[in-house]
């Protein structure tokens, strides 16, 4: 079969750094951080204190009021982000519908969450607790599973190609990229939106990871996130939600459609080594980097710079450096590295939609986010991850990878046209 070119068309975000793309890059290039104390819930003793809140966000922007109440906020920084994404791509007519020259049998829905409704699962359990669990909203289920923004975008936009969510912990929104990308080299559909989304900044998923040890207890949000930094200690949970629309090069060319870049390669696989705790040896990850490398017929020393998973823990940094090491060998010393993450914190299954879509950016601007207040060198980190400020770059092929609990691991690789 022959495989056809994949390019993005549309981008749409909201995460901590911003409610859209243009907002949320500008400030990742500046090295603004979009992380501080928690304000969804008030535990006055909690341990972990600060995280990366999507601010000032207002659903009924994006949909009606009676729609918002019968959705988790996970599925509507979904609905945002889609609508972002597709007024961005062109393909809505004057009323916000899916154009009549789109065939939405052709139109695929791919968008991955790690947990989904969790929010709306603690509040409707306590209601059950309350008031006996007959009383619990109708809504409770198609609100809280984890597919339903996947299934709410496709609804709202009539998109009636093949609709998933693929559920992959941290590596869930680059999966659901790769997935996608590979249903229109393929031929199954001409356009997919796709990417992941998360809202998880609730008491139980934070004590939860809190008491795994996961989390960095760590008080100055300038000092929290801090990946490839000698002092790190754990984490930040973020929320929010990153989508592309990918369609086929002739496709997206016959109806003049702006594209940011190309997708050239996807690779995914599995540690197959622990729940939590990425293989230290790296050899998973190492081999996912492979994997796409060949997918995209690229030779290593071509790659100009990585959109690293980089989530300011022990394990995945010194894990994620070697791999880096082992791959790209003496080209290694000459990649440009950087973790959104030290800004936005870690969104799990949303965290590689929002570095997809960042990913593109800095291809199409030439820009090279930050790893933002990275300031005390590590010697097992001993990479050019690009620390505090960001750097002007002809970047023509770029790599994002996401590497998950349970050792799911996922990489793309974007290419500029």
């Amino acid at each position: 079969m022959d495989k056809r070119r994949v390019v993005v068309t549309g981008l749409g975000t909201v995460n901590p750094c911003g409610l859209s793309v243009e907002e949320s890059f500008e400030n990742v290039k500046n090295g603004k951080v979009g992380i501080g104390p928690i304000t969804r819930f008030s535990v006055p003793d909690f341990s972990v204190k600060v995280v990366g809140e999507v601010k000032e966000f207002d659903p009924l922007k994006y949909m009606k009021k009676r729609d918002a109440r019968h959705m988790d906020i996970f599925t509507q920084y979904a609905m945002a982000a889609a609508d972002e994404a597709l007024k961005d791509a062109g393909v809505l007519d004057e009323e916000g519908n899916l154009s009549s020259e789109i065939d939405a049998k052709r139109f695929g829905t791919d968008i991955s969450s790690g947990i989904g409704g969790l929010t709306t699962i603690e509040e409707q359990h306590v209601r059950g607790m309350e008031n006996g669990f007959e009383r619990v909203s109708p809504f409770f289920i198609p609100m809280s599973i984890a597919n339903m923004a996947a299934g709410q975008v496709s609804i709202r936009y009539g998109l009636k190609g093949m609709s998933t969510c693929p559920v992959a912990a941290c590596a869930g929104g680059t999966l659901a990229i790769g997935d996608a990308f590979h249903r229109v080299r393929d031929g199954y559909e001409d356009m997919m939106i796709c990417g992941g989304t998360e809202s998880c900044i609730t008491p139980l998923a934070m004590g939860g990871f809190s008491n795994m040890g996961a989390l960095t207890k760590a008080e100055d949000p300038n000092r929290a996130s801090i990946p490839f930094d000698a002092e790190r200690s754990g984490f930040v949970m973020g929320e929010g939600c990153g989508l592309l629309v990918l369609e086929e090069y002739e496709h997206a060319k016959a109806r003049g459609a702006h594209i940011y870049c190309e997708i050239a390669g996807y690779g995914a696989n599995s540690d197959a080594y622990h729940i939590t705790s990425p293989d230290p040896s790296g050899e998973g990850a190492a081999d996912v980097f492979k994997l796409c490398l060949e997918d995209a017929g690229v030779k290593p020393e071509d790659v100009d710079y990585i959109n690293a998973h980089g989530t300011s823990t022990h394990l995945n940094d010194t894990t994620e450096t070697k791999a880096v090491h082992a791959v790209f060998g003496d080209h290694a010393s000459k990649l440009k590295i950087s973790s959104t993450k030290s800004m936005t914190g870690h969104l799990l299954g949303g965290a590689g939609g929002v570095e997809g879509v960042f990913t593109a950016k800095t291809i199409e601007e030439g820009f090279i986010p930050p790893t933002a207040n990275l300031e005390v060198n590590d010697p097992e980190c001993d990479l050019d991850y690009v620390p505090k400020n960001g750097i002007k770059a002809d970047v023509k092929e770029a790599m994002s990878d996401s590497l998950g609990f349970g050792g799911h691991n996922a990489c793309i690789l974007f290419r500029k046209l």
